[in-house]
């Protein structure tokens, strides 16, 4: 059984085993948008992302200096996601995501070593 996020629905699994996909989404903004685009990219995924097929998790992250929003999404298959990216309400979100960054990096990983402390 997968461990249960804040949601209620299961969090984050980085394991070798997993044969889900996972997207990393790095986000340059303006120190004064971050926040904003965190709230956004949080209300997408409660609203809409998260009822996606194939969606299994997303931890949202800010830096620091509040210059770097990353989005760390996992689905169980690359269709399932390519999917979700035809979908209007997810374009719909993915475009105002877009809007509040100066540039941004969207790429799919597959987890390939993970390292836990001694």
């Amino acid at each position: 059984m997968l461990p249960l996020g804040r949601a209620g629905g299961p969090m984050a699994q980085i394991d070798v085993a997993n044969e889900c996909i996972t997207l990393i989404n790095t986000f340059e903004v303006d120190p004064g948008t971050a926040d904003a685009l965190v709230a956004l990219l949080d209300e997408a995924t409660e609203k809409v992302m998260r009822k996606q097929q194939g969606f299994i998790s997303a931890s949202i992250h800010r830096s620091l200096d509040g210059r770097h929003v990353a989005n760390y999404a996992q689905w169980r298959r690359l269709a399932d996601f390519e999917a979700m990216k035809r979908e209007p309400a997810c374009i719909e979100h993915m475009k105002a995501a877009a809007g509040l960054a100066i540039r941004f990096a969207p790429v799919v990983y597959t987890v390939r070593a993970v390292h836990d402390e001694a």
